[in-house]
């Protein structure tokens, strides 16, 4: 038996306002200290064993594939094989795309198809249920998992399991998916026993998910097919063809063939096992307070917090100092250039917020304070008319591209480590407290040829400071 771990990747996280954000997503970050979301996901597949279980293949948008590949490196873990999707197509025609990669040198392993942005406190258990589902993927079925519900969640999707199977312990007949419940119907779920919280973990052959895909959906076979008979690699980047996967439509893997396998037996019974493992898909801030470890108060505290006669609240703090006093299940998230402030029962409506960010042009709907780069990071720490400074951390042996400006002029210090300069004609080292000026139209590069972290305060000035304001000459991470 090989099992290939497949870790989707795609997804913003929005209700998870102002920590996430478009251009740096839920599964990227350290939530309650120590590894990224991702990370974790790649974490917990240490206790299967290195002689069944294959290298995982991440499967993430283009967009985010410099971040992907740091954290990818970061994870101390074997190498796991980046599939870039040129665009986000939902959960099937990634999938499709992962069987096609895992089955090409003539294999057929099992699928294990997990979210990468998902908690699982008790990975022991996780692993437990995995290994129940094997034995049922290993001779066809699609296999998902059912979270067994501790409360009346009305933010989460539901599986109804059917009978129990006399051949296989601990799995069922899938029944049914259902849509997130009211108050009222959640209630009734739980009372009832038969309802699971829908995971969005699966198990299935790559061979049997590509004949379900075939059959029910031919069009993303095709397309998903077409853009992987030009797969190339790219660094360390696995790349399809952009155009044909364009081409494939969107949909999930419950929508394209889960919830069709009760009219479509030949294709493979749909097969639910339980799961009891502390899981949370993170979808709110409200959830992630109910899987922390909380204080006696109740209270869940991360950063330079001071609490005062609060109870069961959740209060992050990134970059400063927050006090809150008297305060009863509240959440309040604080970045650099943004605070949520937010009653507990009110989490899930944290998307109003960034939608109305978004109509507003605000670039905080979007983007944070501090940007990440495949050669470092910038944060901007000041702005106003004609002028922004901000901070910018160079990796050793990273390099911006040599570039130029049409509308803004650029002063450069150094405060840590030694640049490699491009100024013009002049190519020279800067230490520390050394500067120089880069007038507007002038060619410049900075580079980081040392093992140690460079960093530097950039002043800007000029009548507009756009970051599409870029010519680039040559770039070694291959941007337009």
């Amino acid at each position: 038996m090989r099992l290939q771990p497949v870790i989707l990747c795609g997804g913003s996280g929005t209700r998870l306002w102002p920590a996430s954000r478009e251009d740096h997503p839920k599964q990227l970050l350290s939530l309650l200290g120590g590894n990224s979301l991702l990370q974790s996901t790649l974490h917990r597949l240490d206790g299967f064993g290195a002689a069944e279980v294959l290298p995982a293949l991440v499967v993430g948008n283009e967009r985010y594939r410099f971040l992907l590949d740091d954290q990818l490196h970061g994870s101390g873990l074997a190498r796991p094989t980046l599939l870039l999707e040129p665009a986000g197509r939902n959960t099937a025609p990634a999938l499709t795309l992962a069987a096609l990669t895992a089955s090409a040198e003539g294999i057929d392993p099992l699928l294990l198809v997990m979210p990468a942005d998902h908690v699982i406190a008790d990975e022991d258990a996780f692993r437990a249920a995995v290994a129940k589902g094997v034995a049922a993927a290993e001779r066809g079925d699609f296999v998902t998992f059912g979270v067994v519900p501790v409360s009346a969640e009305t933010g989460y999707g539901y599986l109804r399991r059917g009978a129990s199977y006399t051949d296989l312990p601990d799995a069922f007949a899938l029944e049914a998916f259902v849509e997130k419940p009211d108050a009222a119907t959640a209630k009734m779920y739980l009372e009832d026993g038969s309802y699971l919280w829908n995971s969005g973990i699966f198990l299935m052959r790559a061979s049997v998910w590509l004949a379900a895909i075939a059959k029910l959906e031919p069009a993303m076979s095709e397309a998903c097919r077409s853009a992987t008979a030009a797969l190339r690699t790219d660094g360390d980047f696995m790349r399809v063809d952009r155009d044909a996967f364009l081409a494939s439509p969107a949909n999930s893997i419950d929508y394209a063939v889960m919830e069709h396998l009760r009219v479509h037996p030949e294709l493979g019974r749909a097969t639910v096992v339980p799961l009891d493992a502390r899981w949370s898909d993170v979808g709110a801030w409200d959830s992630l307070r109910a899987i922390a470890e909380p204080d006696a108060d109740g209270n869940v505290a991360r950063g330079d917090v001071l609490l005062e006669d609060c109870r069961d609240s959740l209060v992050l703090s990134q970059s400063r100092l927050v006090a809150v006093l008297g305060c009863r299940d509240v959440i309040v998230v604080e970045t650099p250039d943004a605070i949520l402030v937010a009653d507990r029962g009110h989490s899930q409506g944290v998307k109003k917020i960034v939608e109305t960010l978004k109509a507003g042009k605000r670039e905080e709907a979007t983007t944070p304070r501090k940007v990440f780069r495949p050669w470092g990071w910038y944060d901007s720490l000041e702005h106003g008319p004609g002028f922004q400074v901000k901070r910018i951390g160079v990796n050793p042996g990273a390099s911006l591209s040599l570039q130029m400006h049409h509308r803004r002029a650029e002063h450069w210090v150094v405060v840590r480590g030694v640049g490699h300069v491009t100024n013009g004609d002049r190519v020279f080292d800067l230490h520390a407290n050394e500067s120089t000026y880069i007038p507007i139209g002038t060619r410049h590069r900075l580079e980081n040829l040392t093992g140690d972290p460079l960093e530097i305060i950039e002043v800007q000035t000029g009548d507009y400071l756009g970051e599409d304001d870029i010519v680039r000459f040559e770039d070694r991470y291959a941007r337009d």
